[in-house]
Order: C-alpha cells, then structure tokens, then sequence
C-alpha cells in the first residue's frame, strides 16, 4: 500500500509518498498544475508497485484540476477536510510548517486512516454551477448590504428619513422603488422648491415612467417630510453625484443579486430532489436553491448526523470523568453558507409562527423554556436538517437511473 500525500497550493503542490512504518517511496517534490505535469503525476503514480490512495485537503478551489486528472487516470483519490489534517499528529511540542513537511503529514494520515478514506466523485456540471452560483450570490448579497447602507448614510445628509416612505420589494431586474426615487429627488429641496400640487404630478409621472404605483398619500408623505427636515449637505453638484451614484452601485449590485437568484433556481429545478425540497415549509425559491447548493447529493451523507455536522450546527462533547453536559455549544466547524440559509429560514418559521408545523413547534417549545436565541434557533435547525435528510433521502430512493452518489469532494469522512 502506497500513501500519496499532496499539499496542495494555488500554482503548485507538493507531493510525498509513503508506506507503512515510515517506508519513503518518494521524497517530497513539486508538481505545477498544468495539463502534461499532472498527467505526467498521475503515471508516475501509476506506476508504482501496490494499491496506492491520493489524499489531499479540501482547501477552497485550488484541489479541484489535481483531484480531477488524478481520478479520471483511475487513481483511488481522497479529499479530505483540513481540520481533522490539522489534528492529525498534533501531540509534538515543535511545529514544523513547510509545505514538504505537510505532504508528508497527508502521507501519514492517509497510512493511518486508509479504510476510512472515501473515494472521490467530482460534482456533477449542474451541481458544480448551482454550488459557485450560489457563493457569488452570497457575495453579491453582502455588498448589496453594504451598498444599500451606504446610500441610506448619505441620504440622511440630503433627506433624512426618505427610505421610510417606501417599502416596495425590489424588482427581478434588481431596481427598487426608494433607489430610483433617491437618484431623482437627491435632496430635499428637489422636492419642496415647488407646492405640493406640482410635486405631486411629476412625482406620479415618474412614477408612470419607471412602472411604478403611484399614492397621492405617499406624495404627501414624502412632501411633509421634506418640507419639516433639517439637512446637512446642501444642495450641490458634489451632494448630486454622491447620491446618484450610490445609488448606480445599489442597482447594479442588486441587478446581479437578482440575476444570480434567477438562475439558481433555474439550475436548482433540474435536480431530482427539487420537488421534495420545494414542498419544504419556509423553503422558497430562494432559500431551496441554496439549500441543495450547499449540501449537495444528501446520499453522500451515510447518516443524518453526518449532515449536521456538515453544518456545523452539532453539539461538541463535554464529558470528563464524573462530568457529562449535554447542552453544549454548536461546534460551528461545517458549511457558513448553509447555516446562514438554516438561520434564514429559522427567521420564517419565528414570523410566521405555523402552529401546525413540527419544527416550529419544536422551536417554539424550546423558546418557551427559557433558551437563548441562538440555542432554539441552532436547535430547530437541527432538527431542520434531520427532517431534509430523511424526506429527500427517502424520495431519492424510490427514483430510477439516478447518477452515482456526488461526493462533492468535501472530505466528508468522519463527520459522522
């Protein structure tokens, strides 16, 4: 049996190769990461004498093409997570990092673990695209924040209070009623330099321009609160470009949010799961496709536990001689992004309060004995994700010519 370890980096890795009781079959060396060095790897390994496993950490995008050539050579390819490497060997006083004592490191643990190493599937193309969607609209999501936030700090210099006056949702083409008001009435004086008769008609042109609902009562109470602020910023050609141009940056970042959102659910509807998952309480559009980005093939999961601690939302032990808690924090060790998602739809289940749905009822129990935000909410997910495990596993099963179960390369084993 031959162990390759590969530490893996952005332009190059580093590869070792062991056998049991410490046997070098080859030191550490470098291998680039183009086509003919990996091809001229995957050979070399070939070549050796004996069963031999690859095993490489699953850090960020970088092991994908060397994960990708070494399997489809026929070489027996492991990816695993970075933490239980980390772990691995940690009982010496002196810490040595190189990137040639870190293949080695992988070497030994493949040796030490090597029936508990799960062999490799690469993500299937829809999986692959929904999963990358999904973090750059994650991404986008946050700058949307941060862009609407900074365009609401301005305004309070110019029209103090104007995004109150709005709550129009925004729009499959990422505008938005209070966006496109700001960028037309950037200052207070755009508004009450005239009466209220002739605000009130160009408002509602505008309106009619830009496909919006017009309210005679919300032209008034856009007007008053305009006639009664108290502004810092004057009105200036440098207050105008300002606004209007946070504004731009609000629009065009919410345009690709939306953009993003379209398509995952576009991508998400040809998954066999996607039916289940949609019949899900507090799912949506939204928060399905995210949800199946993110976890994947649930059959690459052996037990729901798995899942769990995927998310990263199960309880770490606690237990020393006499001493055994129970309720213990979460270890916070799996996917953010499907937490996040977890907590989202948490948030639907506490608006929405559906008296006949088990999970909330679960939730609502735990918040009525007194546990803390995060506890009931960690704890309903919890039980959020058992349920999914259960209803898309089962549903999976009763389907014919499925592909072969997506490991997704997450280095999944051990998170049982």
């Amino acid at each position: 049996m031959n162990a390759a370890g590969i530490d893996v980096s952005s332009r190059k890795s580093t590869v070792a190769i062991l056998r049991p009781f410490g046997e070098v079959v080859k030191l550490p060396f470098e291998v680039c990461h183009s086509a003919e060095d990996l091809s001229a790897l995957a050979q070399q390994l070939k070549s050796i004498e004996g069963e031999t496993r690859v095993v490489m950490e699953h850090t960020g995008r970088y092991y994908e093409s060397i994960a990708k050539v070494l399997h489809e050579a026929g070489l027996y390819v492991s990816v695993v997570n970075p933490l239980l490497i980390k772990e691995y060997g940690a009982n010496s006083l002196r810490r040595v990092k190189t990137d040639k004592a870190d293949a080695m490191k992988i070497a030994r643990y493949a040796l030490d673990n090597w029936a508990d190493l799960r062999d490799y599937t690469p993500m299937d193309t829809i999986r692959y695209n929904l999963k990358t969607l999904n973090r750059q609209f994650q991404l986008a999501s946050k700058q949307r924040t941060a862009s609407s936030n900074n365009l609401i700090a301005l305004l309070e210099q110019s029209f103090p209070g104007v995004r109150k006056c709005f709550d129009s949702p925004v729009r499959s083409d990422g505008t938005q009623k209070w966006v496109d008001f700001a960028h037309a009435f950037w200052h207070v004086d755009c508004v009450r330099k005239q009466s209220l008769n002739a605000f009130s008609e160009r408002y509602r042109k505008w309106c009619k321009r830009h496909g919006y609902f017009f309210k005679q009562a919300n032209a008034e109470e856009v007007y008053t609160l305009a006639k009664n602020a108290v502004v810092l910023a004057p009105k200036s050609d440098v207050t105008k470009v300002l606004i209007q141009e946070a504004a731009n940056q609000l629009t065009s970042i919410s345009r690709s949010v939306e953009t993003y959102r379209t398509e995952m659910e576009r991508l998400a509807s040809m998954l066999p799961e996607y039916p289940v998952v949609m019949q899900m309480y507090g799912v949506g559009k939204s928060f399905g496709p995210q949800l199946m980005a993110e976890i994947g093939d649930v059959r690459r999961f052996e037990r729901k536990q798995a899942l769990v601690a995927f998310a990263g939302i199960d309880p770490m032990p606690n237990q020393s001689g006499e001493k055994n808690i129970r309720s213990n924090k979460s270890s916070k060790r799996g996917s953010p992004y499907l937490r996040k998602t977890l907590f989202n739809i948490m948030s639907i289940y506490l608006k929405c309060a559906p008296q006949e749905e088990p999970i909330f009822q679960f939730l609502d129990r735990k918040r009525t004995e007194g546990k803390p935000y995060y506890v009931y909410m960690t704890a309903a997910g919890n039980k959020f994700l058992r349920r999914y495990y259960a209803q898309v596993r089962d549903y999976l099963a009763t389907l014919e010519n499925l592909p072969p179960v997506d490991m997704d390369s997450t280095g999944l084993q051990h998170t049982t």
